[in-house]
């Protein structure tokens, strides 16, 4: 891998949202905008390719705070010329380290790719166990009735040991999180829109 890693900039902002909306048009990201990556460009890594003449960016990352504890990794994408590189597991362990560093307890995901996660030591979650805050942009997706993705975390701290029965006080392995606030969610995802009735006589 001949990649340099490294904080975005302002002058990165067409190439990063140009990127990401080339998956979006194959619906396997969510679009972004130059404004929304730009009020929130300190959360943003990059990857150059260093063989260019002009460096170009060919892998982008960022991190979005969900509670004072969760972040989550979104809009990992990496250019097709990198796949199998090792670009994307290398712009994602950066992430995670970015989280530590800035003392988050854990990371989470949403993905298509669980194994590219797992192999980086996140693992499979109940996606409704995750912050409400992870859904705020979801719930405008096409796809949200019929999400595919897949929800992964990783601890970025050593957990304490519990005893038994503080664990059957406890309301569930994520205390992040209260049941009713992801229940509304939940039945929102679950319940799919119907279509309208036709007025007698149409049919």
């Amino acid at each position: 891998m001949s990649c340099n890693l490294r904080r975005a900039q302002p002058a990165d902002v067409p190439a990063i949202t140009d990127l990401i909306n080339h998956f979006a048009a194959r619906n396997v990201m969510l679009p972004r905008t130059e404004r929304a990556v730009e009020n929130s460009l300190s959360d943003w890594l990059v990857a150059e390719d260093d063989e260019l003449d002009e460096p170009a960016i060919v892998a982008c990352g960022a991190l979005v705070t969900l509670t004072e504890s969760l972040v989550e990794v979104r809009s990992v994408a990496v250019h097709s010329s990198q796949h199998g590189r090792g670009v994307g597991s290398y712009l994602v362990a950066a992430l995670v380290e970015l989280a530590r560093a800035r003392g988050f307890a854990q990371a989470c995901a949403l993905t298509l790719r669980e194994s590219f996660f797992l192999r980086l030591g996140f693992e499979l979650v109940d996606r409704w166990s995750i912050s409400p805050k992870v859904w705020q942009e979801c719930i405008y997706c096409p796809k949200f009735h019929r999400c595919d993705e897949v929800a992964v975390l990783i601890n970025l701290v050593e957990l304490p040991v519990v005893n038994e029965e503080e664990l059957l006080n406890t309301s569930g392995w994520n205390t992040l999180l209260k049941w009713g606030e992801w229940q509304p969610l939940k039945l929102a995802y679950q319940q799919k829109p119907t279509p309208p009735k036709s007025p007698p006589g149409t049919h």
